[in-house]
């Protein structure tokens, strides 16, 4: 049974890993959420921001962008990734890592799981009735996102977990 993944192998655990294995930068993180951690390096900094709204950074503000597990939250890839394209210096790095989460087998002994065969009917329905896909990688929505946004140079990995 595997999940399919568009990840970078070198990708940081956390965004705390990221901002202490580069010190002479400076990080800002964004979440929905209030509750961050109570100690972060001093290089890195949070927002409450939404991603699916239209960003506050102006042009060229990053080297590097990082998402990663958006699965189920953005109805528009493009227009997400169109973001990124604007915010990121020209030369700069979009990096997007996700997962489906619908399970799936190479060998067909998924079928043999009702549990599995149940989660999967779900997560497809879920997706149908949101608008947003949990299925990502398999719908190759970030790929033709990345492209849609003008990014050059574009290398997808993809790996079973």
């Amino acid at each position: 049974m595997f999940l399919r993944s568009l990840l970078s192998v070198r990708s940081p655990k956390s965004v705390s890993d990221f901002a202490e294995a580069y010190p002479d930068c400076q990080v800002t993180a964004t979440e929905l959420s209030l509750m961050q951690p109570s100690w972060v390096p001093a290089n890195l900094k949070f927002e409450i921001d939404d991603a699916t709204l239209p960003w506050t950074w102006a042009d060229d503000s990053f080297n590097f962008v990082h998402m990663r597990l958006l699965s189920g939250a953005i109805a528009d890839w493009a227009a997400l990734f169109r973001q990124a394209y604007r915010c990121c210096k020209p030369g700069g790095w979009v990096q997007s890592g996700d997962v489906d989460a619908i399970f799936e087998s190479d060998d067909g002994t998924l079928d043999a799981n009702p549990v599995l065969v149940k989660w999967n009917e779900m997560y497809r329905e879920a997706s149908r009735k949101i608008s947003r896909s949990f299925t990502v990688v398999s719908d190759d929505l970030q790929s033709k996102g990345i492209e849609e946004a003008g990014f050059a140079d574009i290398t997808v990995v993809n790996l079973k977990v």
